[in-house]
C-alpha cells in the first residue's frame, strides 16, 4: 500500500475531516474530557471517512483531547481503512482477540487510564461486554453521546451535494416502482423494480430496505414485500432512499391500481395539505417542534388524530444498517425545540392509514435554506392512480 493511495476513495478532502475533528475537540473541552471513544459506524465515518459493511465487527475511534485520534478495527478491514481516511494512527486485531482489552491498554499506554474518558451510551453497536471492561479499568466513565450528533445536524455544502444524488437515485426507484405496479405482478416485481433503478442510477447499499406494501397489507406500519401478487383494487405502498457515500435521501408515494375510494381521497387531502404545512413551517428559527405542530394541527383539525401518532420528520444524512435516517441527530417533533438552521435536512414522512386496509403516504426530503426550504424529489405529490 503505498502513500499515494491512502485516502483515495474517502467522501471527502482530508480539510473537511480535519475541520470536523477541530470541532470536536472543543466539543470535548467544554464537557471537561480528556478522550472520548467513539463505536457508532455513522460518527466514526463523519471523523474518518472509514466505511465498511463489515462495522458488525468491533471497531473504535479513541479520540483525545489532545494530540491525533487513534482508530482500533479488525485486521482484515485494514485495506478499506487505508483507502478511505487520512488518519495516520491506527492500530489492528485478528480474529480470536477480545478488543475490549486492546481499548484498555491503548488508553493505559495514552496515559488516559485515571482521567475522564467518554463513551457513547446511546448507540446501537456498544457490546455490554466492552462497557464492563472499560468500567473496570476506568474511574467514572462520561457520556460522548451527542458531542459528534450536534455536529452533525447542520451539513456542508459537499454533504447537501451527497443528499441531492441521493435524492436522485430515490427518485428513479419510486419512479421505476410506480411504473411497475400493475395487476398481476408480485411486490417483489415492484422491489425488484426499483432497486434496479436506484442502483443504475448509481445508488450503493442502503442502510434499509425498500418498504413496498400491497392491498390490505399496505395498511401495516413498515410492513414490506413478501410475494404478494397485485390485484385490481389493490392500494401499493412505496418507500426507499437513495444512498451516495452513505448519505441518505427518503422518498414515500402510494399507487392505486384502478380509482382510490372516497376515504384515500379523504385522506390525500390531509396529507397533501399536512406534509405542505411542514414546508411552509420550516425555516431558520422555527423549531423542529413547531414544524411537527403544523402537520398534527391540519391533521387535529380534520379529525385524524388517532391515525396519526408519530413524529412529522427526522434528520438526513449518515447511516448505516439498521436506518436510513439520522434517529440520533434530529426530529421534528413535540418537545423538541431545537430551531432549524440553514443546512438542515429532514425527511418528512406524512402518512395516514385505515389500518390493515391501506394507507395514503406522501413524503418529501428537504434541506432547510436561508429563507425557508427545498424539496429534493421531484416525483409528482399525489397518489398515483394506474
Amino acid at each position: 500500500m503505498t502513500e499515494m493511495e491512502r485516502g483515495i476513495e474517502s467522501a471527502f478532502p482530508r480539510t473537511e475531516y480535519e475541520a470536523r475533528c477541530a470541532r470536536v475537540r472543543e466539543g470535548l473541552a467544554a464537557r471537561g474530557l480528556d478522550a472520548a471513544v467513539f463505536t457508532g459506524p455513522e460518527n466514526i465515518f463523519y471523523l474518518t471517512g472509514q466505511q465498511t459493511p463489515g462495522y458488525y465487527t468491533f471497531q473504535c475511534l479513541i479520540f483525545p483531547a489532545d494530540g491525533e485520534p487513534l482508530f482500533l478495527l479488525r485486521q482484515l478491514e485494514l485495506t478499506n481503512f487505508l483507502r478511505n481516511t487520512f488518519l495516520e494512527r491506527y492500530e489492528t486485531y485478528g480474529d480470536g482477540t477480545t478488543p475490549a482489552g486492546l481499548v484498555v491498554e491503548t488508553l493505559r499506554k495514552s496515559g488516559l487510564s485515571g482521567k475522564r474518558v467518554a463513551i457513547e451510551k446511546g448507540g446501537w453497536f456498544l457490546p455490554i461486554s466492552f462497557f464492563e471492561a472499560l468500567s473496570a479499568a476506568l474511574p467514572r466513565i462520561e457520556d460522548a453521546t451527542g458531542i459528534v450528533e450536534t455536529l452533525r445536524r447542520v451539513k456542508s455544502p459537499s454533504e447537501i451535494a451527497a443528499l441531492e444524488e441521493s435524492g436522485h437515485q430515490a427518485d428513479a426507484g419510486i419512479a421505476a416502482g410506480i411504473a411497475a405496479v400493475r395487476e398481476g405482478v408480485s411486490e417483489n416485481d415492484v422491489v425488484a423494480a426499483m432497486m434496479h433503478a436506484a442502483i443504475a442510477a448509481g445508488a450503493e447499499y442502503m442502510g434499509m430496505e425498500p418498504l413496498v406494501s400491497s392491498g390490505p397489507r399496505s395498511g401495516v406500519p413498515h410492513a414490506t414485500w413478501r410475494r404478494r401478487t397485485l390485484v385490481r383494487g389493490d392500494a401499493v405502498f412505496l418507500e426507499m432512499s437513495g444512498c451516495f457515500n452513505r448519505y441518505h435521501t427518503g422518498l414515500m408515494r402510494t399507487a392505486w391500481l384502478g380509482e382510490p375510494p372516497k376515504l384515500a381521497r379523504e385522506l390525500e387531502a390531509v396529507v397533501q395539505e399536512a406534509l405542505a404545512a411542514v414546508l411552509d413551517t420550516a425555516k431558520p428559527g422555527v423549531t423542529c417542534a413547531e414544524a411537527h405542530r403544523a402537520a398534527q394541527r391540519v391533521i387535529d383539525r380534520a379529525g385524524m388524530t388517532e391515525r396519526y401518532r408519530k413524529r412529522s420528520g427526522y434528520s438526513l444524512g449518515i447511516s448505516f444498517a439498521p436506518d436510513w435516517g439520522e434517529w440520533q441527530v434530529l426530529s421534528l417533533f413535540e418537545g423538541i425545540d431545537v430551531p432549524l438552521e440553514p443546512g438542515m435536512c429532514f425527511h418528512v414522512p406524512t402518512a395516514l392509514r385505515e389500518y390493515g386496509v391501506f394507507t395514503v403516504a406522501l413524503s418529501e426530503s428537504i434541506v432547510i435554506t436561508e429563507t425557508g426550504c427545498r424539496v429534493l424529489g421531484t416525483v409528482p405529490r399525489r397518489i398515483a392512480v394506474v
